[in-house]
């Protein structure tokens, strides 16, 4: 039976209404006082530049800091596609490991849509340490560290924020001696616990970054988050068991845990999170409760936009009807793409806005897009419970833009009605396709679970 009924009017979007706002208590500083203390080993090195076809990479050997006595080390690469010159602003993607075949693929073709040179770094966090501990298992080794010693150094995202810091420092010196241009400002992004860091280095309040793009770190706003996996899934999900072995979820009743979880949850910086952020999810993100960003996104300041990849875990990549997935995200890159290029060319962002009225039958939804519009599709997912990452996901068209585009602004909306399932739960959301210039994309709207009917 069909979800949902459809009507479209012109409409004012009606502003949600506002609470007052309690007083936000001050983060602690420990982040800060890590990422901006002196820290003399800091260097870079240009050591290649290859020419292609396809454009010029640059690799840069970089040292970051010194953390507890072991040197974090980086490489660093830039992809400057062909045609392209250097711009004010730079995209600084941060991951783990070292350079490889798909992080040059992404790096080229995300630089090759957006028409200017874009940095990866690489090696954050330096790993493994500790006895071979990697990636979850060593954060919450150094977050025992930190319970144990009281010392605010030790939360290992501290030192992955300092070396996203450290790479502007290193880029802006390469653009200075390579190109003699000034890189003035960044848009940083990186995925999973590397958009943790992304986050994380704009709570520190550097002036250099512009705006913002975690990919898949649904968790700002933590011990609510850690309430929600048990609603959804029964219990912490198996993805964060280093932290559940540890003994760091549920969140000991301790005021070090707490302040632990307040030194390194984005949520707590949210006054500070004050540029422009585009957030991306897949729906089936084995990590998170679908709803999580439910959580956060009202109190987030700011201009933002959010993407749900649907039939997408926490690479992103979608899956068809056979569960067979895409070869590189291309619905994610496409969106930071469209982004980066606004920021960095400063054309302006398409929006949506949306309103979803509770209603015994379901509920009422309008959206409003404004920009250069595609299309608009509605999606929908059913789960038995609360937990939907096994869901499949399908789609149905509201509106479709043949052989082009239109130009939508003002209070033009769409209207519809999203009624509850005979049975079990469903979950709707609404997606938009935008151009700008030479880039297509999507954007979507919040998700609301539905209930049964009574």
């Amino acid at each position: 039976m069909r979800l949902f009924t459809l009507a479209l009017a012109a409409l004012l979007a009606l502003p949600m209404l506002a609470s007052a706002a309690p007083d936000v208590p001050a983060p602690p500083p420990d982040l800060v006082d890590y990422v901006t203390k002196k820290d003399d080993s800091f260097s870079w090195k240009l050591v290649d530049k290859k020419d292609s076809d396809s454009g010029t990479v640059y690799e840069i050997d970089l040292i970051s800091q010194t953390w507890h006595d072991i040197k974090w080390d980086h490489k660093l690469q830039v992809f400057v596609p062909k045609g392209a010159k250097p711009q004010a602003t730079m995209v600084l993607w941060n991951q783990g490991g070292k350079p490889n075949a798909t992080s040059g693929i992404l790096g080229l073709a995300l630089a090759d849509k957006i028409k200017a040179p874009v940095a990866f770094l690489y090696g954050v966090p330096k790993q493994p340490l500790f006895g071979g501990k990697t990636e979850d298992a060593l954060i919450a080794e150094t977050f025992v560290k930190y319970l144990d010693t009281k010392d605010g150094s030790w939360p290992l995202l501290f030192p992955m924020v300092k070396s996203v810091v450290k790479g502007m420092d290193a880029l802006q010196a390469f653009a200075k001696e390579e190109w003699k241009f000034e890189v003035k400002s960044f848009v940083i992004t990186g995925a999973s616990k590397r958009g943790w860091t992304t986050w994380l280095t704009a709570a520190t309040g550097d002036k250099r970054v512009k705006a913002i793009a975690p990919l898949v770190i649904d968790t700002l706003n933590i011990p609510v988050q850690m309430k929600n996996q048990l609603a959804a899934f029964g219990k912490p999900s198996q993805m964060i068991h280093d932290y559940v072995e540890r003994k760091l979820v549920p969140i000991p009743d301790t005021a070090e845990a707490k302040k632990l979880w307040q030194m390194i949850d984005p949520y707590v910086y949210r006054e500070k999170l004050t540029v422009p952020k585009l957030i991306l999810n897949g729906t089936n993100d084995p990590y998170w409760p679908l709803d999580a960003l439910n959580s956060y996104w009202d109190e987030l300041k700011g201009d933002k936009w959010i993407l749900y990849v649907p039939n997408a875990g926490h690479d992103l990549r979608e899956a068809d009807k056979d569960g067979k997935k895409e070869l590189l995200p291309a619905r994610a890159v496409n969106t930071l793409a469209a982004f980066c290029y606004c920021q960095i060319f400063d054309k302006p962002m398409p929006t949506l806005t949306w309103k979803y009225v509770q209603k015994p039958a379901g509920v009422d939804f309008s959206i409003t897009p404004n920009g250069t519009m595609k299309g608009q599709r509605a999606w929908i997912a059913e789960s038995d419970t609360r937990d939907f990452r096994k869901a499949t996901w399908k789609s149905e068209t509201l509106s479709e833009v043949k052989g082009g585009a239109v130009v939508i602004g003002g209070p033009v909306s769409v209207d519809m009605k999203f009624n509850r399932p005979q049975k079990n739960l469903a979950a709707v959301m609404v997606e938009t396709e935008f151009e700008v210039d030479h880039l297509k994309f999507n954007l979507s709207s919040q998700l609301r679970i539905l209930e049964a009917k009574q």
